[in-house]
């Protein structure tokens, strides 16, 4: 009996012995699997993990470029301004910067008519300023203002006249009594005239300026 107890006891151990080693063999199995999932899953190959390789659930919306998004329709194009030179604004039309308000001219008069009334040789005149040009007009007009008055002229005044008093464009020595004789026949036309007065307020120089 003491032999046959022996006996089991032996096979028992090596059983134990043998289940041992397929543990162990089963060990070494599962940590050679382990590792060689991490290296094809590190080299790119179907060996990865489900969770990153699993194919997504939906296809995501591409997102709507600038140029087609249609919250945002492209503006038309708008033309570029006109830009002169040196960035000014455009020129003026001619005459568009005359100034209205110019003062009264100091020695320019228009000339209506002649008067001999107290012994005296007298233009009746009327005071005035340059207006503006029309466009295509050689000359601006002399714009007249308040109430007809007169000056008194010397008898060996210098004056000069042009057109319509003398068939000229360009100034031409006349004698007192050759102005008078055509502001008697021409009344009112209104010519202007430069003057100078001498120290007693008498006029001793008379320049027709031509007007066309």
């Amino acid at each position: 009996m003491r032999g046959h107890g022996e006996g089991l006891r032996g096979a028992r151990r090596t059983r134990a012995r043998a289940a041992f080693a397929v543990l162990a063999l089963c060990g070494t199995l599962v940590l050679t699997g382990c590792n060689g999932d991490d290296e094809d899953g590190a080299a790119g190959t179907p060996g990865g993990s489900p969770a990153t390789t699993a194919p997504a659930t939906g296809t995501a919306s591409p997102a709507p470029s600038a140029t087609t998004s249609p919250s945002s329709p492209a503006s038309p194009k708008k033309p570029a301004p006109t830009v002169t030179a040196a960035g000014t604004k455009k020129a003026p039309e001619p005459g568009s910067t005359c100034d209205h308000k110019m003062p009264i001219s100091p020695d320019e008069v228009a000339v209506y008519r002649y008067t001999p009334e107290g012994g005296e040789h007298s233009l009746i005149i009327k005071h005035g300023n340059w207006g503006c040009a029309a466009p295509g007009a050689d000359a601006a007009p002399f714009e007249t203002t308040g109430k007809e008055t007169f000056l008194n002229i010397a008898e060996d005044a210098k004056i000069t006249a042009v057109t319509p008093v003398v068939a000229s464009t360009v100034s031409q020595p006349i004698t007192l009594q050759q102005l008078i004789d055509w502001l008697i026949a021409h009344p009112d036309q209104g010519r202007v005239f430069r003057y100078h007065l001498d120290s007693k307020g008498v006029i001793d120089s008379l320049d027709q300026q031509y007007t066309s």
